[in-house]
């Protein structure tokens, strides 16, 4: 098409001006380092539709005139005296009064004191069975965002409450978001120190040269400080979820050094022919940059369908995932022919460059492979499609045996109290649990829309009485009534941590059996809302999305393989085997964290459940990245069939072409996530996990044996497109169409391989 440039012109010209293309990188670079150091980033989900438990929370904070001010929870306790003794209440007095004394930071404190005076319900829910420990609740002054900034200050404040006899702990919004802050940070760092010095050896390796090893890990270094900047724009639109800045890092980091690692490979074979630089590097724009340009939109565009999911941590993490790879697509374009037009043949430093001026017998000879018959990749590729029914039978069956753990799969919190690392709000919660039900910390929320009439507050009365006589709820059940009378909130704490499948139980019960009894008839609207009430509902929006989602990336996977490479069987294949891939990880995250096998050896925390939006989220991302191989892959097969007509001999030398490339580059996203998983927080740990598993079997067992098996097996089929659809456009990947005048049809082999 005219008027568009194509990844050549856009390669040459950049290798012929680096210095100009290099200086924009250089100020992007600049900009977005100071922009990103205003990212402000949020550690709850928020939901951007109305489910009941938004509208719910919406109703209490406009009824009762609340900012949703920040709270905490204090927990004192004593071995040696009891809340009844004068001891004990004297402490209790002085901490009010040291707390108080920081009005900037908190606004008021309720104790077991103050509501055993006003004869209120909740009084005996504030002190232990024992009656060594009682819990405090402090506001704090002003929401989460405001006081965050002073947390240090806070944590350290509750530190110095702590005297001989007494223990004093924290446990809140305050602190909970600073603790995890602090891991996600930590987690940040230590994958970074694992992945990028394991990277770094596996491109010496592959490369054989520092200069060409070191290129991509700085590119990509590049590419996560832009897309930082460009997603703190983005966070003026969207609430930013806590994990976005290690998703960035790790999707960059696994990207950024894998098209990178292809087309500096590309350039340098195109190189070892005897090309001018300019000239290879238009070459490597030409073949690699188009296969990096076309997965790359493809990443992009099955991230997309993040964005269809009303919650913020999808939106933010989907948009700073596509943002990462817009950018590093970007770079490997313009950034990285610049570089190798400024370096030449000084990005095979230490070595000397040896080329050979190749003859037009050699050229069309080079895609039969001769030159690598006698490799590894040569024999086992001709050793698979010797007998392809087997071999991919038996990996279809690994893959399977991986994939049925995944039927007994259960999504909920696996990032909550309970399995936070080691730290001081670990201790607090403990400490909480020991003494109270946790549910406490995080009450159930009853939001009854209506007027105070007998016939309102009888209904009331039964639903609590109700609630008292169902586990999990406990008899601490709470109502308050707006001035105005038209309003009331029932607050009920649960005897299971909020985030638990029992929690989300008691949330469905209550909805669907207690409420609409209790109110049968009366003329009120209500809502359930609360911590466990917004899993419910996520679990539920989950439910209703993921087919649409589903949908959504299989359908333009198949339309966007089917226009590259102008075959129907091509693309249903790599649909199938990327199902195989998926599936075998949800199978081994279950079996790993859910079911504890073998999590204490592999370092990772046993859960009861896999963090909700992960699966989803792994099916995006491993679909847009498995489309890497299969692109690349599939794209040199085809070179190669359209110069042989032999469909056996193309497969043999695409693999022979890309195997020790491929598998550095698996190799590489393996040790990147991997690097992220080592991390403490457990959504990280299972997504990192997830797809380091689907890389290597995607690299292994899928590329290595499905994908020669069933081309064996299809032959000519492979390339079957049927007459309706041959008005399709021809947008090859691997460059002009360089073929004697007697080449095959591409839907035709005769020789039947």
């Amino acid at each position: 098409m005219t008027g568009i440039p194509s990844t050549r012109s856009i390669a040459r010209t950049s290798a012929r001006y680096p210095q100009p293309v290099i200086g924009f990188w250089l100020l992007a670079l600049v900009l977005a380092a100071m922009a990103a150091t205003h990212l402000q980033l949020d550690t709850t989900a928020r939901f951007t539709n109305k489910p009941e438990s938004v509208r719910g929370r919406e109703l209490l904070l406009q009824g009762f005139h609340s900012d949703n001010p920040a709270i905490e929870t204090l927990i004192v306790r004593s071995d040696i005296s009891t809340v009844d003794d004068p001891v004990f209440q004297a402490t209790v007095q002085d901490i009010v009064r040291r707390l108080t004394e920081r009005s900037h930071l908190i606004d008021a404190v309720v104790t077991y004191y103050h509501l055993e005076a006003l004869g209120h319900p909740a009084a005996g829910s504030m002190v232990s069975p024992d009656r060594h420990a009682l819990l405090m609740r402090v506001q704090m002054a002003g929401t989460v965002e405001q006081i965050s900034g002073r947390a240090e200050e806070y944590e350290a404040l509750v530190r110095e409450l702590n005297r001989p006899g007494f223990e004093v702990l924290s446990l809140g919004s305050i602190t909970v978001h600073h603790e995890f802050n602090q891991v996600a940070e930590s987690d940040l760092r230590r994958g970074e120190a694992i992945g990028l010095p394991i990277a770094l050896l596996v491109l010496i390796a592959v490369f054989g040269a520092l200069v060409a090893a070191g290129v991509p890990v700085i590119l990509s270094i590049v590419s996560i400080i832009i897309a930082l900047g460009l997603t703190t724009f983005v966070g003026r639109f969207v609430d930013l979820s806590l994990y976005v800045v290690n998703m960035i890092t790790m999707i960059g980091l696994a990207i950024g050094i894998d098209y990178a690692l292809f087309i500096i490979s590309r350039y340098r074979e195109e190189r070892s022919k005897g090309l001018a630089v300019v000239d290879a590097v238009g070459n490597a724009g030409a073949t690699a940059g188009k296969a990096v340009l076309f997965s790359g939109m493809t990443v992009v565009l099955t991230l997309a369908g993040l964005v269809f999911l009303p919650t913020n941590i999808f939106r933010s993490l989907g948009a700073g995932a596509v943002v990462v790879v817009l950018v590093a697509m970007l770079a490997m374009l313009t950034l990285v022919p610049a570089l190798l037009g400024l370096l030449g043949d000084r990005i095979d430093w230490p070595r000397r460059r040896r080329t050979r001026v190749m003859t037009p017998s050699m050229v069309s000879n080079q895609g039969a492979g001769s030159a690598g018959r006698i490799g590894f990749w040569w024999r086992i590729t001709h050793l698979i499609m010797a007998r392809p029914l087997l071999s991919a039978a038996a990996a279809g069956l690994v893959l399977v045996a991986l994939a049925l753990p995944s039927l007994d799969l259960r999504r909920g919190s696996a990032d909550n109290l309970s399995t936070l690392p080691d730290g001081e709000v670990k201790h607090a919660y403990q400490a909480l649990a020991r003494d109270f039900p946790t549910g406490l910390l995080d009450p159930i929320e009853i939001a009854v829309d209506g007027q105070r009439t007998p016939e309102s507050e009888a209904a009331i009365a039964r639903l609590v009485e109700r609630m008292r006589r169902t586990p999990p709820f406990t008899p601490a059940a709470e109502v308050e009534w707006t001035t105005a009378g038209n309003l009331a909130v029932i607050r009920v704490p649960l005897a299971v941590d909020p985030s638990s499948p029992e929690a989300i139980q008691a949330v469905k019960t209550l909805r669907g059996e207690l409420i609409p009894t209790a109110f049968n008839g009366v003329p009120a609207r209500v809502y359930v809302t609360g911590s466990s009430a917004f899993n419910t509902d996520f679990l539920d929006l989950m439910d209703r999305f993921t087919p649409w989602i589903f949908a959504f990336v299989l359908s333009l996977s198949f339309i966007l393989l089917l226009i590259a490479f102008r075959s129907i069987v091509i693309p249903a294949k790599a649909i199938l085997l990327n199902l195989l891939s998926v599936g075998a990880a949800y199978g081994t995250l279950t079996i790993v964290f859910q079911k504890g096998i073998g999590n204490e050896l592999l370092g990772f925390t046993h859960t009861p459940v896999i963090e909700a939006w992960v699966p989803i989220f792994l099916f995006c991302v491993l679909f847009g990245l498995s489309m890497d191989y299969h692109v690349f892959l599939l794209s040199r097969i085809q070179e190669h069939y359209l110069l042989t007509g032999s469909n056996r001999e193309a497969v043999a030398a695409g693999l022979t072409a890309t195997g020790r490339l491929i598998s550095g580059a698996a190799l590489i996203m393996i040790v990147v996530f991997a690097g992220f998983a080592s991390g403490r927080l457990i959504v990280f740990q299972q997504l990192g996990f997830g797809l380091a598993v689907a890389v290597l079997l995607d690299a292994t067992v899928i590329r290595t044996v499905l994908v020669p098996a069933t081309m064996a097996v299809l032959g000519r089929f492979n390339w079957y497109l049927p007459a309706w659809l041959r008005w399709l456009p021809d947008l090859r990947i691997e460059g002009p169409r360089r073929v004697p005048a007697h080449e095959p049809a591409l839907a035709t082999d005769p020789s039947g391989e």
